[in-house]
Protein backbone atom coordinates (compact mmCIF):
# COMPACT_ATOMS: atom_id res chain seq x y z
CA UNK A 1 0.00 0.00 0.00
CA UNK A 2 1.21 3.53 -1.02
CA UNK A 3 0.58 6.91 0.90
CA UNK A 4 2.35 9.92 0.36
CA UNK A 5 2.57 10.08 4.58
CA UNK A 6 2.83 6.83 7.03
CA UNK A 7 2.30 8.24 10.49
CA UNK A 8 2.83 5.95 13.69
CA UNK A 9 0.74 6.22 16.85
CA UNK A 10 -2.45 7.93 17.01
CA UNK A 11 -2.33 9.23 20.43
CA UNK A 12 -2.07 13.78 20.58
CA UNK A 13 0.73 13.71 18.13
CA UNK A 14 -0.60 11.20 15.42
CA UNK A 15 -3.70 12.67 15.67
CA UNK A 16 -2.71 16.07 15.80
CA UNK A 17 -0.51 15.20 12.79
CA UNK A 18 -3.47 13.92 10.59
CA UNK A 19 -5.43 16.95 11.45
CA UNK A 20 -2.65 19.24 10.90
CA UNK A 21 -2.34 17.24 7.47
CA UNK A 22 -6.10 17.69 7.00
CA UNK A 23 -6.52 21.06 7.34
CA UNK A 24 -3.44 22.07 4.84
CA UNK A 25 -5.03 19.69 2.26
CA UNK A 26 -3.24 16.76 2.30
CA UNK A 27 -5.72 14.00 2.54
CA UNK A 28 -3.21 10.47 0.94
CA UNK A 29 -2.02 9.26 4.69
CA UNK A 30 -2.38 6.56 6.41
CA UNK A 31 -2.30 5.98 10.39
CA UNK A 32 -0.38 2.93 12.05
CA UNK A 33 -1.70 1.87 15.42
CA UNK A 34 -0.74 -0.83 17.11
CA UNK A 35 -3.97 -1.16 19.87
CA UNK A 36 -7.52 -1.51 18.71
CA UNK A 37 -8.40 1.69 19.71
CA UNK A 38 -6.68 4.96 19.29
CA UNK A 39 -5.24 7.47 22.21
CA UNK A 40 -2.03 6.27 22.91
CA UNK A 41 -1.24 6.89 26.50
CA UNK A 42 -4.80 8.01 27.82
CA UNK A 43 -6.04 4.85 26.10
CA UNK A 44 -3.42 2.69 27.92
CA UNK A 45 -3.16 3.91 31.43
CA UNK A 46 -6.86 3.46 33.23
CA UNK A 47 -5.34 2.61 36.96
CA UNK A 48 -7.22 4.19 39.80
CA UNK A 49 -7.24 8.14 39.78
CA UNK A 50 -5.61 8.54 36.54
CA UNK A 51 -6.10 12.27 35.39
CA UNK A 52 -3.90 14.74 33.57
CA UNK A 53 -1.52 17.14 35.64
CA UNK A 54 -2.21 20.03 33.46
CA UNK A 55 -5.21 22.47 34.02
CA UNK A 56 -7.50 21.21 31.15
CA UNK A 57 -7.99 24.30 29.73
CA UNK A 58 -4.23 23.98 28.42
CA UNK A 59 -4.35 20.39 27.61
CA UNK A 60 -5.96 20.33 24.15
CA UNK A 61 -5.64 21.24 20.92
CA UNK A 62 -5.66 25.64 20.75
CA UNK A 63 -7.97 24.94 17.43
CA UNK A 64 -10.52 22.67 19.52
CA UNK A 65 -10.81 23.89 22.70
CA UNK A 66 -13.51 22.23 25.18
CA UNK A 67 -15.81 24.38 27.47
CA UNK A 68 -17.21 20.71 28.62
CA UNK A 69 -14.33 19.42 31.15
CA UNK A 70 -15.97 18.02 34.43
CA UNK A 71 -13.13 19.23 36.63
CA UNK A 72 -10.25 21.52 36.36
CA UNK A 73 -7.49 18.95 36.11
CA UNK A 74 -9.34 16.35 33.70
CA UNK A 75 -9.60 12.37 34.52
CA UNK A 76 -8.28 9.66 32.15
CA UNK A 77 -11.82 9.34 30.25
CA UNK A 78 -12.66 12.43 29.49
CA UNK A 79 -8.77 13.14 27.74
CA UNK A 80 -9.95 9.62 25.94
CA UNK A 81 -13.34 10.97 25.07
CA UNK A 82 -11.64 13.97 23.77
CA UNK A 83 -9.26 12.79 21.23
CA UNK A 84 -12.01 9.77 19.81
CA UNK A 85 -14.21 12.85 19.59
CA UNK A 86 -11.25 15.22 17.68
CA UNK A 87 -10.44 12.20 15.35
CA UNK A 88 -14.25 11.66 14.42
CA UNK A 89 -14.90 15.65 13.97
CA UNK A 90 -11.59 15.59 11.69
CA UNK A 91 -12.41 12.59 9.88
CA UNK A 92 -9.26 10.76 10.70
CA UNK A 93 -10.57 7.70 12.00
CA UNK A 94 -10.72 6.16 8.30
CA UNK A 95 -7.06 7.10 8.41
CA UNK A 96 -6.17 4.65 11.45
CA UNK A 97 -5.17 0.96 10.72
CA UNK A 98 -5.32 -0.82 13.97
CA UNK A 99 -3.48 -3.73 14.70
CA UNK A 100 -1.07 -2.39 12.62
CA UNK A 101 2.49 -2.61 15.57
CA UNK A 102 5.49 -1.32 13.55
CA UNK A 103 8.38 -3.36 13.34
CA UNK A 104 10.18 -1.53 10.73
CA UNK A 105 11.06 1.69 8.91
CA UNK A 106 13.44 1.78 6.08
CA UNK A 107 14.10 4.51 3.22
CA UNK A 108 15.04 3.14 -0.13
CA UNK A 109 17.84 4.94 -1.63
CA UNK A 110 16.96 4.25 -5.42
CA UNK A 111 12.96 5.15 -5.44
CA UNK A 112 13.28 7.45 -2.65
CA UNK A 113 10.46 6.39 -0.60
CA UNK A 114 10.15 4.42 3.10
CA UNK A 115 8.73 1.31 3.57
CA UNK A 116 7.27 0.28 6.79
CA UNK A 117 6.10 -3.25 7.73
CA UNK A 118 4.18 -4.73 10.10
CA UNK A 119 3.88 -7.52 12.63
CA UNK A 120 1.04 -8.54 10.49
CA UNK A 121 2.96 -8.96 7.49
CA UNK A 122 1.46 -5.55 5.87
CA UNK A 123 4.12 -3.39 4.00
CA UNK A 124 3.23 0.25 3.59
CA UNK A 125 5.10 2.28 1.28
CA UNK A 126 5.28 6.17 2.18
CA UNK A 127 7.25 9.23 0.79
CA UNK A 128 7.60 10.71 4.70
CA UNK A 129 7.43 9.37 7.63
CA UNK A 130 5.79 10.98 11.17
CA UNK A 131 6.34 8.93 14.53
CA UNK A 132 4.29 10.09 16.55
CA UNK A 133 4.73 6.84 19.09
CA UNK A 134 5.81 9.36 22.14
CA UNK A 135 7.39 8.71 25.23
CA UNK A 136 5.47 7.27 27.41
CA UNK A 137 4.72 3.83 26.25
CA UNK A 138 7.79 1.56 26.77
CA UNK A 139 7.10 0.39 31.06
CA UNK A 140 10.23 0.87 33.00
CA UNK A 141 10.85 -1.83 35.47
CA UNK A 142 13.67 -1.74 38.05
CA UNK A 143 16.48 -4.70 38.04
CA UNK A 144 15.68 -6.30 41.21
CA UNK A 145 16.69 -9.62 41.52
CA UNK A 146 13.92 -12.11 41.68
CA UNK A 147 11.34 -10.00 39.76
CA UNK A 148 9.66 -12.45 37.82
CA UNK A 149 9.33 -14.40 40.97
CA UNK A 150 6.46 -13.27 42.59
CA UNK A 151 3.46 -15.74 42.82
CA UNK A 152 1.29 -13.57 43.06
CA UNK A 153 -0.96 -10.62 40.76
CA UNK A 154 2.49 -8.38 39.08
CA UNK A 155 1.26 -5.66 36.93
CA UNK A 156 2.71 -2.52 35.74
CA UNK A 157 0.65 0.91 36.53
CA UNK A 158 0.15 1.36 32.83
CA UNK A 159 -1.65 -2.31 32.00
CA UNK A 160 -4.16 -2.19 35.07
CA UNK A 161 -7.07 -3.76 34.56
CA UNK A 162 -10.43 -1.23 35.77
CA UNK A 163 -12.22 -5.09 36.56
CA UNK A 164 -9.14 -6.12 39.12
CA UNK A 165 -10.40 -5.78 42.94
CA UNK A 166 -8.17 -5.23 45.40
CA UNK A 167 -10.67 -5.25 48.41
CA UNK A 168 -9.16 -7.27 51.47
CA UNK A 169 -5.68 -7.71 49.73
CA UNK A 170 -2.37 -6.78 50.66
CA UNK A 171 -0.59 -4.76 48.10
CA UNK A 172 2.52 -3.72 47.47
CA UNK A 173 4.06 -0.35 45.56
CA UNK A 174 6.95 0.08 44.30
CA UNK A 175 7.73 3.66 42.92
CA UNK A 176 6.68 7.23 44.36
CA UNK A 177 6.17 8.94 40.63
CA UNK A 178 3.76 10.72 38.82
CA UNK A 179 1.09 7.38 38.33
CA UNK A 180 1.67 6.01 41.96
CA UNK A 181 0.70 9.71 43.52
CA UNK A 182 -2.89 8.72 41.42
CA UNK A 183 -3.44 6.18 42.46
CA UNK A 184 -2.09 5.03 46.10
CA UNK A 185 -4.74 6.78 47.70
CA UNK A 186 -7.49 4.89 45.96
CA UNK A 187 -5.35 2.11 46.48
CA UNK A 188 -5.42 2.49 50.51
CA UNK A 189 -8.83 3.24 50.89
CA UNK A 190 -9.87 -0.59 49.29
CA UNK A 191 -6.75 -2.44 49.88
CA UNK A 192 -6.71 -4.61 53.46
CA UNK A 193 -2.65 -3.57 53.80
CA UNK A 194 -0.66 -0.97 51.89
CA UNK A 195 2.94 -0.78 51.57
CA UNK A 196 4.60 1.64 49.47
CA UNK A 197 8.90 1.10 48.52
CA UNK A 198 10.08 4.91 47.86
CA UNK A 199 13.49 5.13 46.84
CA UNK A 200 13.67 8.83 46.26
CA UNK A 201 10.80 11.38 47.51
CA UNK A 202 9.24 13.43 45.13
CA UNK A 203 8.63 16.96 45.56
CA UNK A 204 4.63 17.44 46.01
CA UNK A 205 2.84 20.72 44.78
CA UNK A 206 -0.81 20.82 46.74
CA UNK A 207 -3.23 19.92 43.55
CA UNK A 208 -6.02 22.74 43.12
CA UNK A 209 -8.65 20.58 41.57
CA UNK A 210 -12.31 22.17 41.64
CA UNK A 211 -14.86 20.67 39.77
CA UNK A 212 -16.31 22.75 36.55
CA UNK A 213 -19.71 23.53 37.75
CA UNK A 214 -22.34 23.14 34.83
CA UNK A 215 -23.07 27.01 35.21
CA UNK A 216 -19.56 27.75 34.23
CA UNK A 217 -19.31 25.02 31.51
CA UNK A 218 -22.61 27.19 30.10
CA UNK A 219 -20.67 30.27 30.23
CA UNK A 220 -17.33 28.82 28.26
CA UNK A 221 -19.66 28.00 25.80
CA UNK A 222 -21.71 30.56 25.48
CA UNK A 223 -19.86 33.38 25.82
CA UNK A 224 -17.25 34.39 22.86
CA UNK A 225 -14.34 34.09 23.96
CA UNK A 226 -14.67 32.66 27.06
CA UNK A 227 -12.68 29.86 26.35
CA UNK A 228 -9.58 31.30 24.73
CA UNK A 229 -9.17 33.64 27.52
CA UNK A 230 -9.72 31.04 30.48
CA UNK A 231 -7.21 29.12 27.92
CA UNK A 232 -4.25 31.82 28.02
CA UNK A 233 -4.51 32.50 31.84
CA UNK A 234 -3.77 28.69 32.10
CA UNK A 235 -0.87 29.05 29.79
CA UNK A 236 0.78 32.63 30.96
CA UNK A 237 0.13 31.43 34.79
CA UNK A 238 1.71 28.47 34.21
CA UNK A 239 4.50 29.70 31.31
CA UNK A 240 5.67 31.92 34.85
CA UNK A 241 7.07 28.68 36.84
CA UNK A 242 9.40 28.20 33.70
CA UNK A 243 11.86 31.00 34.94
CA UNK A 244 13.74 29.03 37.19
CA UNK A 245 13.68 26.15 34.96
CA UNK A 246 14.81 28.21 32.17
CA UNK A 247 16.73 31.29 33.31
CA UNK A 248 18.53 30.38 37.32
CA UNK A 249 18.10 26.94 39.31
CA UNK A 250 18.02 29.65 42.12
CA UNK A 251 14.58 31.07 41.26
CA UNK A 252 12.82 28.04 41.96
CA UNK A 253 13.23 28.60 46.08
CA UNK A 254 9.40 29.93 46.14
CA UNK A 255 8.39 26.75 44.02
CA UNK A 256 10.54 24.73 47.18
CA UNK A 257 9.03 26.94 49.58
CA UNK A 258 5.39 26.02 48.69
CA UNK A 259 6.49 22.53 48.05
CA UNK A 260 7.66 22.46 51.76
CA UNK A 261 4.80 24.38 53.36
CA UNK A 262 2.09 21.42 51.78
CA UNK A 263 4.61 18.94 53.26
CA UNK A 264 4.66 20.57 56.59
CA UNK A 265 1.26 20.98 56.75
CA UNK A 266 -0.31 17.95 56.05
CA UNK A 267 2.71 15.35 57.65
CA UNK A 268 2.42 16.58 61.66
CA UNK A 269 4.69 13.82 61.96
CA UNK A 270 8.43 14.71 61.90
CA UNK A 271 9.85 11.31 61.26
CA UNK A 272 7.94 10.64 58.38
CA UNK A 273 7.96 14.14 57.06
CA UNK A 274 11.85 13.89 57.17
CA UNK A 275 11.52 10.41 55.19
CA UNK A 276 9.21 12.46 52.73
CA UNK A 277 11.61 15.32 52.08
CA UNK A 278 13.65 15.62 49.25
CA UNK A 279 17.43 16.48 49.45
CA UNK A 280 17.73 17.80 45.77
CA UNK A 281 16.47 20.66 44.09
CA UNK A 282 12.82 21.36 42.92
CA UNK A 283 12.93 20.76 39.28
CA UNK A 284 15.52 18.47 38.94
CA UNK A 285 12.86 15.78 38.99
CA UNK A 286 9.23 15.84 37.82
CA UNK A 287 7.39 18.40 40.60
CA UNK A 288 4.48 16.38 40.93
CA UNK A 289 0.62 17.70 42.26
CA UNK A 290 -1.44 16.05 44.48
CA UNK A 291 -3.53 17.13 47.83
CA UNK A 292 -4.69 13.42 48.78
CA UNK A 293 -1.42 11.61 48.56
CA UNK A 294 0.07 12.54 51.99
CA UNK A 295 -3.00 11.87 53.75
CA UNK A 296 -3.11 8.29 52.01
CA UNK A 297 0.02 7.44 53.63
CA UNK A 298 -0.91 8.41 57.10
CA UNK A 299 -3.79 5.88 57.19
CA UNK A 300 -3.59 3.24 59.47
CA UNK A 301 -3.43 0.24 56.64
CA UNK A 302 -0.57 2.13 54.62
CA UNK A 303 3.54 1.98 55.54
CA UNK A 304 5.77 3.82 54.01
CA UNK A 305 9.73 1.91 53.62
CA UNK A 306 12.56 3.41 52.33
CA UNK A 307 15.16 1.00 53.21
CA UNK A 308 16.44 -0.83 49.60
CA UNK A 309 14.68 -3.01 48.18
CA UNK A 310 17.09 -6.25 47.67
CA UNK A 311 14.74 -8.53 45.96
CA UNK A 312 11.56 -9.88 45.36
CA UNK A 313 10.38 -12.98 46.63
CA UNK A 314 7.30 -15.26 45.97
CA UNK A 315 5.18 -13.87 48.80
CA UNK A 316 6.35 -10.38 48.95
CA UNK A 317 9.67 -7.65 48.67
CA UNK A 318 12.95 -8.12 50.43
CA UNK A 319 14.85 -5.17 52.00
CA UNK A 320 18.51 -4.22 53.48
CA UNK A 321 16.94 -4.50 56.47
CA UNK A 322 16.53 -7.99 56.41
CA UNK A 323 12.36 -7.84 56.66
CA UNK A 324 10.29 -9.76 54.03
CA UNK A 325 7.35 -7.55 53.46
CA UNK A 326 4.31 -9.87 53.04
CA UNK A 327 2.26 -9.09 49.63
CA UNK A 328 -0.66 -10.75 47.41
CA UNK A 329 -0.33 -8.17 44.81
CA UNK A 330 2.85 -6.00 43.31
CA UNK A 331 2.31 -2.64 41.44
CA UNK A 332 5.03 -0.93 39.25
CA UNK A 333 4.62 2.60 40.05
CA UNK A 334 7.96 3.28 37.72
CA UNK A 335 7.37 5.50 34.95
CA UNK A 336 8.41 5.30 31.05
CA UNK A 337 11.69 4.44 29.66
CA UNK A 338 11.36 7.77 28.46
CA UNK A 339 14.62 8.13 26.52
CA UNK A 340 14.75 4.98 24.85
CA UNK A 341 11.44 5.46 23.35
CA UNK A 342 13.23 7.29 20.62
CA UNK A 343 16.25 5.15 20.20
CA UNK A 344 13.83 1.60 20.22
CA UNK A 345 12.26 2.92 16.72
CA UNK A 346 13.89 0.38 14.36
CA UNK A 347 14.24 2.80 11.36
CA UNK A 348 17.31 2.70 9.02
CA UNK A 349 18.15 5.77 6.69
CA UNK A 350 20.52 6.72 3.51
CA UNK A 351 22.55 3.85 2.79
CA UNK A 352 21.06 1.78 5.49
CA UNK A 353 21.99 3.51 8.65
CA UNK A 354 20.39 2.43 11.35
CA UNK A 355 18.75 5.46 14.09
CA UNK A 356 20.29 3.54 16.63
CA UNK A 357 23.64 4.00 15.45
CA UNK A 358 23.10 7.53 14.91
CA UNK A 359 22.64 7.98 18.17
CA UNK A 360 25.04 6.10 19.70
CA UNK A 361 26.46 8.68 21.54
CA UNK A 362 23.24 9.87 22.33
CA UNK A 363 19.91 10.52 21.24
CA UNK A 364 19.07 13.92 19.82
CA UNK A 365 17.45 15.44 16.63
CA UNK A 366 17.37 19.22 15.39
CA UNK A 367 14.75 21.16 16.94
CA UNK A 368 13.89 17.31 18.16
CA UNK A 369 12.06 16.52 15.07
CA UNK A 370 14.42 15.80 12.19
CA UNK A 371 18.22 13.87 11.91
CA UNK A 372 20.81 14.16 9.45
CA UNK A 373 20.85 11.06 7.27
CA UNK A 374 16.95 10.35 7.54
CA UNK A 375 15.28 11.95 4.88
CA UNK A 376 11.51 12.81 4.65
CA UNK A 377 11.31 11.14 8.52
CA UNK A 378 10.30 13.40 11.70
CA UNK A 379 9.41 12.96 15.00
CA UNK A 380 6.74 14.53 17.54
CA UNK A 381 7.69 14.32 20.88
CA UNK A 382 11.12 13.12 20.04
CA UNK A 383 14.82 14.35 22.18
CA UNK A 384 14.41 17.54 24.34
CA UNK A 385 11.13 18.13 23.15
CA UNK A 386 9.54 17.00 26.54
CA UNK A 387 8.20 19.95 29.64
CA UNK A 388 8.71 19.88 33.03
CA UNK A 389 5.80 23.22 33.61
CA UNK A 390 3.28 22.98 31.05
CA UNK A 391 1.06 21.36 28.57
CA UNK A 392 2.93 19.17 25.81
CA UNK A 393 0.22 19.11 23.85
CA UNK A 394 1.48 22.62 23.05
CA UNK A 395 5.21 20.94 21.91
CA UNK A 396 3.01 18.40 19.86
CA UNK A 397 1.23 21.51 17.88
CA UNK A 398 4.08 23.71 17.42
CA UNK A 399 5.73 20.28 16.36
CA UNK A 400 3.41 19.61 13.74
CA UNK A 401 3.33 23.20 11.93
CA UNK A 402 7.00 22.67 11.62
CA UNK A 403 6.48 19.22 9.86
CA UNK A 404 4.01 21.12 7.47
CA UNK A 405 6.45 24.19 7.03
CA UNK A 406 8.96 21.10 5.89
CA UNK A 407 6.15 19.55 3.64
CA UNK A 408 5.73 23.19 2.10
CA UNK A 409 9.13 23.90 1.05
CA UNK A 410 9.79 20.36 -0.01
CA UNK A 411 6.34 21.08 -2.06
CA UNK A 412 7.76 24.30 -3.31
CA UNK A 413 11.27 22.95 -4.55
CA UNK A 414 9.75 20.49 -6.24
CA UNK A 415 12.01 18.35 -4.55
CA UNK A 416 12.02 14.88 -3.26
CA UNK A 417 13.14 14.66 -0.02
CA UNK A 418 14.15 16.74 3.00
CA UNK A 419 16.46 16.50 5.91
CA UNK A 420 18.46 18.71 8.47
CA UNK A 421 21.33 19.71 7.06
CA UNK A 422 24.52 18.14 9.92
CA UNK A 423 25.98 21.11 10.54
CA UNK A 424 22.73 23.18 11.80
CA UNK A 425 21.88 19.76 13.69
CA UNK A 426 25.16 20.07 15.44
CA UNK A 427 25.16 23.70 16.21
CA UNK A 428 21.32 23.47 17.37
CA UNK A 429 22.03 20.59 19.79
CA UNK A 430 25.70 21.65 21.33
CA UNK A 431 23.66 25.02 22.57
CA UNK A 432 21.24 23.32 23.53
CA UNK A 433 23.38 20.80 26.08
CA UNK A 434 25.09 23.58 26.79
CA UNK A 435 21.87 25.43 27.91
CA UNK A 436 21.27 22.64 29.40
CA UNK A 437 24.23 21.99 32.08
CA UNK A 438 23.22 24.94 33.86
CA UNK A 439 19.93 24.35 34.56
CA UNK A 440 17.64 23.07 37.40
CA UNK A 441 18.28 19.16 35.59
CA UNK A 442 21.72 18.79 35.31
CA UNK A 443 22.56 21.25 38.63
CA UNK A 444 19.89 19.97 41.11
CA UNK A 445 21.57 16.77 42.34
CA UNK A 446 19.51 14.09 41.20
CA UNK A 447 19.06 11.41 39.04
CA UNK A 448 16.25 11.26 36.80
CA UNK A 449 14.60 9.67 33.76
CA UNK A 450 15.46 13.19 32.15
CA UNK A 451 18.96 11.72 31.61
CA UNK A 452 20.26 8.99 30.13
CA UNK A 453 22.99 6.70 31.31
CA UNK A 454 25.93 8.86 30.62
CA UNK A 455 24.24 11.77 32.52
CA UNK A 456 23.22 14.07 29.94
CA UNK A 457 19.77 15.36 29.29
CA UNK A 458 18.01 14.00 26.13
CA UNK A 459 14.00 14.31 27.17
CA UNK A 460 13.35 18.61 28.31
CA UNK A 461 12.71 21.14 26.48
CA UNK A 462 15.29 24.06 28.39
CA UNK A 463 13.43 27.04 28.31
CA UNK A 464 9.93 28.62 27.57
CA UNK A 465 7.47 26.85 25.52
CA UNK A 466 6.57 29.83 23.81
CA UNK A 467 10.45 30.01 22.68
CA UNK A 468 10.23 26.43 20.97
CA UNK A 469 6.94 27.72 18.93
CA UNK A 470 8.73 30.78 17.68
CA UNK A 471 12.00 28.31 16.71
CA UNK A 472 10.01 25.68 14.87
CA UNK A 473 7.13 28.01 13.26
CA UNK A 474 8.61 28.06 10.16
CA UNK A 475 11.34 25.32 8.56
CA UNK A 476 13.96 27.90 7.32
CA UNK A 477 15.78 26.81 4.15
CA UNK A 478 18.94 27.33 5.29
CA UNK A 479 18.94 24.39 7.53
CA UNK A 480 17.85 21.76 5.35
CA UNK A 481 19.41 19.76 2.17
CA UNK A 482 16.68 19.21 -0.35
CA UNK A 483 17.22 16.55 -3.30
CA UNK A 484 15.91 15.74 -6.69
Amino acid sequence: MRHKIVIIGSGFGGIGMGIGLRKAGFDDFVILEKATELGGTWRDNRYPGCACDVPSPLYSFSYELNPGWSRLFAPQQEIWDYLRGCAAKYGIEEHIRYGSRVESVAWDDADQLWTVRTADGERYRGHAVVSGAGALHIPSYPEIPGIDSFAGDSFHSSSWDPAASLAGKRVAVIGTGASAIQFVPAVASEAAHLTVFQRTPPWIHPRPDAGMPPRTRAALRAVPGAARALRYLVYWGLESRAVGFAVDPRLMAPLEAMARKHLERQVPDPGLRARLTPDYTIGCKRILLSSDYYPALQRPNVELVTDRITAIAPTGVATADGALHEADVLVFGTGFRVVDAAAELNVAGRDGAKLKDAWASGVEAFRGITVPGFPNFFMLLGPNTGLGHTSVVFMIEAQVQHVLSCLRVLARAKASTIEARAPAARRYNDALQHRLRRAVWSAGGCRSWYLDDSGVNRAIWPGFSFEYWARTRRARRRDYELDG
